[in-house]
């Protein structure tokens, strides 16, 4: 029986039960970093509303998981925790839409993208498929028993 373990906005988790199924709602300008270890049979998954915590420290300290920059690294620490190696790592990202600024003022959903990738860059992290940008609301699972990701837009599911 499938279990479904819900990651909120701003909220990190991760599993090592291969029944349990990791799923997140409403990716807006927020980006869900998904990574699974295919060897164990782990996943994590963060959903982070903001790409630097340098604006708001306390906020980060509080939470962490808010913010690109002090979320992923806390994902990837608890993927290491549970016994998981980098190099068996399948990452997979979800969000960066820009629904509510149509003008790009803000541009939120774009530069959490970009921060995500710059870190991963820097760490030598391959981000294997991806559904990101656009006027549109997300939800997005894995499934631990195979790693199958989907993400669901307006009430159509696909693979990722």
């Amino acid at each position: 029986m499938e279990k479904l373990l819900t990651i909120d906005i701003a909220d990190i988790k991760v599993s090592n039960d291969p029944s349990v199924t990791l799923v997140t709602y409403a990716l807006g300008s927020c980006i869900a970093v998904i990574v699974f270890d295919p060897v164990n049979r782990y996943g994590g998954m963060i959903h982070y509303m903001l790409p630097f915590s340098t604006k708001s420290p306390e906020k980060a300290a509080k939470n962490p998981a808010m913010f690109a920059d002090t979320g992923i690294p806390r994902l990837f620490e608890q993927m290491y925790a549970l016994g998981s190696k980098k190099e068996n790592l399948v990452v997979k990202v979800a969000g960066g839409g820009q629904l509510y600024d149509d003008k790009g003022t803000f541009n939120i959903g774009k530069r959490n993208y970009t921060v995500m990738r710059k870190m991963f860059w820097k760490n030598n992290i391959i981000v294997s498929a991806e559904d990101v940008g656009g006027a549109k609301s997300r939800t997005a699972k894995l499934r631990l028993s195979d790693g199958r990701v989907t993400v669901k837009v307006k009430g159509v599911e696909s693979v990722l």
